[in-house]
């Protein structure tokens, strides 16, 4: 039955037949490994996905979550960081107290990071908890509310900064791209985004019992990646308000390129393990 939970996994997500070789050589072997590190845990076991935006951390989730993990007797779950964006009206609040550029969703201290860690100590805790939806297209939390049963085994919690760490200081003068040399001169923007990297995101991070990173070849990818998924979601949804063109995409990803750069750098240092997305 797993296997026909495979194939029907690989047509609702629209991926080409010859996906089922990555579920089967790379994606298997994953969730044996995650089961194993679960005998060792007492209690659901967190693991952070992390992966800059196309790298299929999200996909890799699904069919964990889904198929591979209870095919092994393991009830899990995925936590998306995106889905803890602020509310619209809260990022226009906080760009117009603190920096115009945190408005734009992305970065640390776009997120309920609180909100997060209470859903993760919740299910932690082998109880259920509610979560929030975000919607990309109208770039606005949803009125719904996703409902997670419990008790888990497995906590999946993927996102493109989970993992990640506060920059040193001295790191964040010089700018990485236009965005921040037009838009960010006094550094205000990089200083409170590294701020939250080294408090509330820290706590929330330290909540990860192991660290998988889904390592993409640099920035050029993820803009391929990022325009992708924009121009699928056009597709999907013409008439939704906050679509961005492919221009909009460009200056988008500006606001990710910073930390995106400083993970590829510092994560798979330390993370469990390390998938080269190029070589799947």
């Amino acid at each position: 039955m797993t296997g026909a939970r495979i194939d029907g996994l690989i047509a609702r997500e629209r991926l080409p037949a010859s996906y089922k070789t990555i579920v089967e050589h790379h994606w298997r072997p994953l969730a044996a490994k995650i089961a194993r590190w679960r005998q060792d845990k007492d209690g659901p076991i967190v693991i952070g996905v992390n992966g800059a935006q196309g790298s299929g951390k999200t996909t890799l989730c699904v069919f964990l979550s889904q198929a591979l993990l209870p095919e092994i007797g393991l009830k899990a779950a995925v936590i998306s960081l995106d889905d803890f964006y602020l509310p619209k009206t809260d990022r226009i609040a906080l760009a117009e107290k603190i920096h115009p550029l945190l408005r734009t969703r992305g970065v640390p201290g776009t997120h309920d990071a609180a909100m997060l860690g209470v859903v993760i100590d919740k299910l932690r805790a082998s109880e259920s908890a509610a979560a929030p939806i975000f919607d990309k297209g109208a770039d606005d939390r949803s009125l719904n509310m996703r409902h997670i049963d419990g008790p888990l085994d497995v906590i999946l919690f993927e996102g493109w900064c989970v993992g990640a760490v506060a920059q040193e200081d001295a790191a964040l003068i010089e700018p990485v791209n236009a965005l921040e040399s037009d838009e960010d001169k006094e550094c205000a923007w990089r200083r409170y985004v590294n701020e939250r990297l080294k408090t509330d995101y820290k706590d929330l991070f330290a909540r990860i019992d192991k660290l998988i990173m889904l390592r993409v070849d640099g920035m050029e990818t993820v803009f391929e990646n990022r325009l992708l998924q924009e121009r699928k979601l056009r597709a999907a949804r013409p008439d939704a308000p906050d679509l961005l063109s492919d221009e909009g995409v460009a200056r988008f990803i500006q606001h990710y390129e910073r930390l995106t750069r400083h993970c590829l750098e510092t994560l798979p240092d330390r993370a469990d393990i390390v998938i080269d997305v190029a070589t799947l």
